[in-house]
């Protein structure tokens, strides 16, 4: 008794190849294979480089964040003094300092002296935030001890100020120049308050990464600033920054003890989360849309196939007359649209990681084609158009191509497997 063949036995494989690769005029269908081929590449190639741009400016932007801003802050709650007014400021800054650093995951503690100017520079003016910082505190903040670019000496700190690139260009002034700064709370005076109007010399000039610190933020040494802001012997907040961001919720209740009475505590999340809530949203939106986009060009296999099945229907009849089971017929039209989506696949996964990897020099291109100006920082808040290929991300769209492409496979397969041989041939 003869057995029959295992599944997919090296005649199916030759019988879909010979399909796959017959001429228009053998009843062949190579043209639509073409297209099918071409959609699918297509479709997953946007796949891969839309994921890995969207992975890659959360990246970035979640970097600048934590690359140049407290990951928590610890501010006082407003206290109103003896004499009436509102006091918002920390006494026994270096004690409450110093506690908070014993706490488990903490890796840096800087007091902060903060205040809001106006820079001035050969009758250019912009509006400034100014952080008093220490000098050792300044040369833990990442993106401002190593940004992308600098000019000047971070180690000339406390002769002078540092001011982000964005400030730089607005005042056109660059290192070693002497800036003014005008704080409207100045000294006091019995005819009220005098705006206090200082030089400083810049001697380091930053470029962290984040337009909207770059263009609004400077630094002052730590003890200038209490000075200026007429923050003698305290100071504002303090900046901590901890070994796991992520986990920043487990360790609120260990701050807020060791900070003690009457302080706040404002995380990474608190001044962002919006923003990554946003992104989240759009990153799930954009998914489904491109999975839809890869689904249409997955249709064309059938098409091909329906028409490859009625080209190739006298082919059927005398295959079936000669013995192939239904199941051999249904797993030769099979391969040849899982091939197709295979294909498709791996091409499009191969552009769309090239993409990725050279999308710095693809981008300076389209601007240049386009003229400048295609891509505007004041309003995306970085610099340039990143891109992180993941293996998740990548994993993901080949996963959902070839599901796709075997699911849509299979009804015209089971099509052609359930032809009738003698209707096949009757008119042969």
């Amino acid at each position: 008794m003869a057995q029959n063949p295992p599944p997919f036995a090296g005649f199916e494989w030759m019988i879909a190849w010979r399909y796959l690769r017959a001429r228009r005029a053998e009843g062949g269908v190579s043209v639509m294979t073409w297209i099918s081929l071409v959609g699918i590449t297509l479709a997953v190639f946007a796949l891969v480089a839309t994921l890995a741009v969207r992975s890659g400016f959360r990246a970035e932007f979640v970097d600048t964040i934590l690359g140049a801003n407290a990951h928590v802050t610890i501010y006082p709650s407003v206290a109103v003094t003896e004499d009436g007014q509102a006091n918002r400021v920390i006494d026994d800054y270096a004690a409450m300092a110093e506690r908070v650093r014993q706490v488990p995951g903490v890796t840096r503690v800087a007091p902060l002296v903060k205040g809001q100017v106006m820079a001035s520079f050969k009758g250019r003016n912009a509006g400034v935030e100014v952080f008093g910082i220490a000098a050792e505190d300044l040369d833990g903040i990442p993106r401002i001890a190593h940004p992308q670019q600098s000019l000047g000496d971070i180690a000339r700190f406390e002769e002078g100020i540092a001011i982000g690139w964005g400030v730089a260009q607005e005042l056109n002034a660059s290192v070693g120049d002497r800036i003014k700064l005008i704080s409207p709370d100045g000294a006091k005076t019995p005819f009220g308050t005098s705006p206090r109007v200082s030089v400083y010399e810049v001697v380091y000039i930053f470029q962290a990464g984040r337009y909207d610190i770059d263009r609004t933020r400077a630094y002052m040494p730590f003890a200038e600033a209490q000075v200026y802001f007429n923050r003698e012997g305290v100071a504002d907040e303090l900046e901590v920054i901890v070994a796991d961001p992520d986990q920043v919720g487990e360790m609120m209740l260990p701050l807020l003890r060791a900070g003690g009475e009457r302080v706040l505590l404002w995380t990474w999340r608190d001044a962002s989360g919006a923003f990554l809530s946003a992104l989240e949203v759009e990153d799930n939106v954009m998914f489904i849309i491109l999975s839809i986009l890869v689904l249409i060009a997955a249709m064309n296999i059938i098409s091909g196939l329906i028409m490859l099945v009625k080209n190739k229907g006298r082919d059927i009849g005398i295959l079936r007359t000669m013995g192939l089971t239904e199941g051999s017929v249904m797993r030769v039209f099979f391969i040849c649209g899982a091939a197709v989506g295979t294909v498709g696949t791996l091409a499009g996964v191969i552009l769309g990681c090239l993409f990725a990897i050279y999308i710095d020099p693809i981008f300076s291109f389209v601007n240049y084609v386009a003229g400048g100006g295609v891509w505007d920082p004041s309003i995306r808040g970085i610099y340039n158009l990143p891109a992180k290929l993941e293996a998740g991300d990548v994993l993901s769209a080949v996963l959902l191509s070839l599901g796709l492409s075997f699911g849509v496979t299979f009804f015209p397969a089971r099509r052609a497997a359930r032809m009738n041989p003698v209707e096949a041939l009757r008119y042969e």
